[in-house]
């Protein structure tokens, strides 16, 4: 059973989810931000909102807490429509990136502020306070202000606030995106290791790929206002069903061709590469066919093959990526730096090898 499926309109979920979005839609003015998306989120995991500025995805987040109000469509919470509801009426909390923290309130009172609003005191306000700070690793500091807190913290803070109201859903809009790039990589682990011991379902907005992979069991990616492709991360990386999916998570070489068998497909420049067959899924035809650069292997002994010139070359600690010139237009392949001397020359002549097992098929773009 799938974490998150996008849903027909009006179709039953076939999970027990915390959020459902039926032929959402979203237009300001002219703009029509989210176009008729349907979606089914389930109860108790961590999900990203992936996609390039623009796409739609803080807008349905926005939406989702209450803060736009939806064209058309419903929003579902646990089965309760609350598309017209504010967000105070809702069973969601919100983190954004901002923390929005109460500078002339101590820890404790930032903490404590939604609790007291609600009518919770005394002990009972006192523990539950404890035990969000503990959570977050910042028990003992309920007696400083937020001034008095590096930016991590403050963000823990946040989180804090958001979570001791014990909400079905937690939103996080972008939480990371004022941290260093050091203590947005250990926040990161943070937060994953927080929803797994609350067991809370959390929403995460972010443009960051490496991000929504760290952190999400399943992904949304999002375009122009519509679903691309769910699903976990492994599969959206290594099956992605979209040009779009394939380019903007990670690295793909995109290779144009034409479908001549039941596993194969002859590239522009006449060499023909196996694909699995399960990968051309009944497309005739044009097609792209795409090899992550890190499944790429230099020299021989694979089945796939294809040569060409390194026209660039860029040393990134771990790995050296090369780009070649090639018949079938330009290949990247990331090398590993596991010993000295082994960098290549630009202007150097290399074969490539492949398996075909490693090789995905998507359409082909209009302009190829």
């Amino acid at each position: 059973m799938t974490a998150v499926t996008p849903v027909a309109d009006g179709a039953p979920a076939t999970a027990e989810y915390d959020i459902r979005l039926i032929g959402l839609t979203k237009r300001f003015d002219d703009v029509v931000a989210v176009d008729n998306i349907s979606l089914d989120i389930d109860r108790g995991h961590f999900f990203a909102l992936l996609g390039p500025s623009g796409c739609g995805k803080t807008t349905t987040l926005r939406m989702i807490g209450g803060f736009e109000e939806p064209s058309e469509g419903r929003i579902e919470l646990g089965g309760v429509d609350v598309a017209r509801l504010p967000p105070y009426k809702r069973d969601v909390n919100t983190v954004f990136q901002s923390y929005a923290l109460f500078p002339h309130l101590s820890i404790f009172e930032n903490v404590a502020f939604g609790l007291k609003r609600r009518g919770i005191k005394g002990g009972d306000l006192r523990k539950r306070v404890g035990d969000a700070l503990e959570l977050v690793g910042l028990a003992g500091l309920d007696r400083r202000k937020p001034r008095q807190l590096s930016g991590g913290q403050q963000q823990r803070i946040a989180l804090a606030r958001a979570l001791v109201n014990r909400p079905r859903v937690l939103l996080l809009d972008e939480p990371l995106g004022a941290l260093d790039l050091k203590l947005r990589k250990e926040m990161q682990l943070e937060l994953k290791r927080i929803q797994h011991e609350v067991g809370i379902t959390f929403v995460h907005v972010t443009h960051d790929q490496e991000e929504a992979m760290t952190m999400a069991d399943r992904i949304v990616i999002m375009n122009g206002g519509h679903i691309e492709q769910v699903g976990e991360p492994s599969e959206l990386y290594e099956q992605p069903r979209t040009p779009f999916v394939a380019g903007f998570l990670g690295v793909s070489n995109l290779l144009s061709g034409t479908i001549v068998g039941d596993d194969r497909v002859k590239l522009q420049d006449g060499t023909e590469v196996r694909v699995p067959t399960a990968a051309l899924a009944g497309r005739q035809g044009n097609v792209q066919i795409g090899v992550r650069p890190e499944k790429l292997r230099i020299g021989g002994g694979e089945e796939n093959s294809l040569s060409g010139t390194v026209a660039e070359s860029a040393y990134i600690g771990v790995s050296t990526q090369y780009i070649l010139d090639t018949p079938a237009g330009p290949v990247t392949v990331y090398v590993q730096n596991d010993r000295l001397g082994a960098q290549v020359a630009n202007g150097e002549r290399l074969t490539l090898g492949w398996s075909p097992d490693c090789t995905f098929v998507v359409d082909a773009q209009e302009d190829t």
